[in-house]
């Protein structure tokens, strides 16, 4: 599957404004700081994206271990707030064990957990999953499911779908799952509304971009779950407890899914602007054409 430039995610996720949540006018144009270090003080929660905050695919991006330590040490709450559903919350946990962080699995949210917990209350059907192989499911309890692949069949026997990772997904599956759609609408459930993700030789296709697909057909309204949709901020904020929003601030690199989110969460916000999404290009330009505009513009975290 080939990746996308930046000009094409971001016109992608223009074309998709119809079905994000609104964004907040702003009167104020957004504070500029170096790094989190400017503005610790005046938070006690930070939630941070992983993909361009914390990471970049397999590498940490320099100095945000140290920025993590130096805010948990000064008693501030950390939490990841990812749309990483492709694995097993356990599975990202060792990811950044490795890759320094010292993050316990009660600080880490996903997306999946949130289409986990939208699925407590789903009709008992069997699932047609865009997901990896060989990755477990083990957390989905005792849903039935079957992998989509390259059998036609598969795609027709399913009566809803789980876009879940799209690692090796293809032209050819998605052509089968939009067939299979005009056949028989069905129920479409996104475990990743992302539509690219960062990784170190560019963006990758993510699950979102596929959904937003079917999402032209008649009939055909996926359900999202994760950034910068409210489910996963309800996840966080009943782990939390009573917070003073006023105090919580999310960090992340992209402004239709991390800036949007906190918009939604009714929290501070704080863009990446030199890693991740918008890495040498120009972030006010960004800012100025969606009309999403984040509290403050941070070099790094």
């Amino acid at each position: 599957m080939m990746n996308l430039s930046v000009a094409e995610a971001f016109a992608a996720y223009e074309n998709a404004r119809v079905r994000l949540p609104s964004c907040r006018p702003s009167q104020t144009p957004p504070r500029n700081i170096k790094s989190l270090a400017e503005i610790a003080d005046a938070f006690d929660v930070f939630l941070l994206d992983a993909f361009g905050v914390l990471n970049i695919g397999d590498e940490a991006i320099s100095s945000t271990p140290g920025r993590v330590q130096d805010l948990q040490a000064a008693g501030k709450r950390v939490l990841v707030v990812s749309n990483a559903a492709s694995v097993p919350r356990d599975t990202l946990l060792e990811k950044y064990h490795r890759l320094g962080y010292d993050f316990d699995a009660a600080d880490v949210f996903t997306s999946r957990m949130a289409t986990l917990a939208g699925l407590a209350d789903a009709p008992q059907i069997t699932w047609g999953v865009m997901g990896l192989p060989n990755v477990p499911m083990d957390d989905f309890g005792p849903l039935n499911w079957h992998l989509l692949e390259d059998d036609p069949d598969a795609y027709d026997r399913a009566e809803g779908f789980l876009l879940v990772g799209s690692g090796t997904w293809s032209e050819n599956r998605q052509a089968l799952l939009e067939a299979s759609l005009r056949k028989t609408p069905r129920q479409v459930r996104v475990a990743n509304p992302d539509i690219v993700a960062p990784r170190e030789e560019g963006f990758s296709i993510e699950p979102g971009y596929f959904a937003h697909k079917v999402a032209q057909f008649p009939s055909i309204e996926p359900q999202f779950f994760g950034k910068p949709f409210l489910n996963i901020y309800d996840l966080v904020f009943e782990h939390l407890g009573p917070v003073d929003r006023a105090r919580v601030a999310m960090v992340g690199d992209s402004l239709h899914t991390d800036i949007l989110g906190a918009q939604t969460a009714g929290v501070a916000s704080v863009l990446i602007s030199g890693f991740g999404f918008l890495a040498g290009h120009d972030a006010a330009a960004a800012i100025s054409q969606s009309g999403i505009v984040p509290d403050f513009i941070a070099e790094r975290p």
